[in-house]
C-alpha cells in the first residue's frame, strides 16, 4: 500500500521499506515522565512522554536526532502501545504526551481506541501534518502541542528540507486553533491548543511573523510558549550561522514583542534552557 499520510506523499509501501519519515511500522524510543515541557502540560508528576522514531520534517538542528532519523526505536503494535500507555497513567503522568507520531498516527489511533486514558491526550507535532489527518484524530486528541518552526520558506527548505512548511503548518494549527480552550481547577490544559515557537540564532525577524501568525489564529486565552532551548546540535556541520546559542538580545527582542501581543498566557525560557542537559538519554 502506497503512503500518503504526510504531506511529502512518498508513496512508500512501508510494508517493504521505510517511507521518507525513515520508518516502516511505529517505534518508539523512549516513554516515561517527562518534567520539561510546559506547566498546563507538565504539572505535579510530569507528562507521560511517548517519543516516536522517524519524522517527515529533516531539521538540521533536531534535539532528537538520532530518534527522528530513526536511529533509536523499538518496532511496537498498537496493542503494545495501550501497554505503555496504561503503565505512563499507572505512574501518575499529568497527561500522556505523543510526541511527533504524525507518521504513524492510525496505529496511535488504533491503540487510543482499544483504551482512551484518564488523563489528557497531547498530540506533541512540528505541525507538518495534513488537516485530514487532523480530523480523524481529533476524537481521541484532547491538547494540541504544535511547535510553529518557521514563516519564511527559505529558512524553511533551508533548515527542514520543506519549502512548504509553513504552508502546511498554518492550515494545521488552524484547524488545532478549533478546539474550544478549557483548564482545570489546577491550571492543567484539559482541552485545546499550546503553541509553541522555538527561537532561532539570527532568525528573529521569522519569529515576529510566527508570532503574528500566532496572535491572529488562536483563540484569545490559548497560551504560547517561546523558547530559548536551541541547543547547537544535530548535522549542522555545513550550517556555521546555527553554531551558537540564542543571545540574550536576540531571545529578549522576540519575548518583549510577544509579551506586547498580549497573549492569554506567555511562557518564557531562561538561558540555562539551552543545554543538552535537558535531552533524553536514548539509552
Amino acid at each position: 500500500m502506497q503512503c500518503r499520510l504526510c504531506p511529502l506523499a512518498c508513496g512508500a509501501d512501508r510494508g517493504l521499506r521505510p517511507g521518507k519519515c525513515g520508518v516502516m511500522g511505529m517505534t518508539v524510543a523512549k516513554h516515561g515522565l517527562h518534567l520539561y515541557e510546559e506547566p498546563p502540560i507538565c504539572h505535579t508528576n510530569g507528562a507521560g512522554a511517548i517519543f516516536f522514531g522517524g519524522c517527515s520534517l529533516r531539521c538540521v538542528f533536531c534535539q532528537n536526532y538520532e530518534v527522528s532519523r530513526a536511529e533509536r526505536g523499538k518496532a511496537i503494535s498498537p496493542k503494545e502501545l495501550t501497554v505503555l500507555i496504561e503503565e505512563l497513567e499507572e505512574a501518575g503522568a499529568d497527561c500522556i504526551d505523543l510526541v511527533t507520531c504524525d507518521h504513524v498516527l492510525p496505529e496511535v489511533l488504533e491503540s487510543l481506541a482499544i483504551h482512551r486514558p484518564r488523563v489528557p491526550v497531547v498530540l506533541n507535532t512540528g505541525s507538518y501534518i495534513k488537516t485530514q489527518l487532523l480530523r480523524e484524530a481529533d476524537p481521541y486528541i484532547d491538547v494540541y502541542l504544535p511547535d510553529l518552526k518557521f514563516v519564511s520558506a527559505e529558512l524553511s527548505e533551508r533548515y527542514t528540507g520543506r519549502r512548504d512548511y509553513f504552508d502546511v503548518a498554518k492550515e494545521a494549527i488552524r484547524f488545532m486553533a478549533e478546539k474550544p480552550v478549557r483548564f482545570g481547577k489546577k491550571g492543567e490544559l484539559i482541552s485545546g491548543i499550546l503553541a509553541r515557537h522555538l527561537v532561532m540564532p539570527g532568525c528573529t525577524s521569522d519569529s515576529l511573523l510566527a508570532l503574528d501568525f500566532l496572535k491572529e489564529t488562536l483563540p484569545p486565552e490559548a497560551p504560547v510558549s517561546v523558547m530559548r532551548q536551541y541547543t547547537p546540535m544535530g548535522a549542522i556541520e555545513n550550517f556555521p550561522e546555527l553554531q551558537r546559542r540564542v543571545t540574550a538580545r536576540e531571545y529578549r527582542r522576540v519575548a518583549d514583542y510577544a509579551l506586547s501581543l498580549g497573549f492569554g498566557a506567555l511562557y518564557t525560557q531562561g538561558g540555562d534552557s539551552a543545554t543538552k542537559d535537558y535531552i533524553p538519554d536514548w539509552d
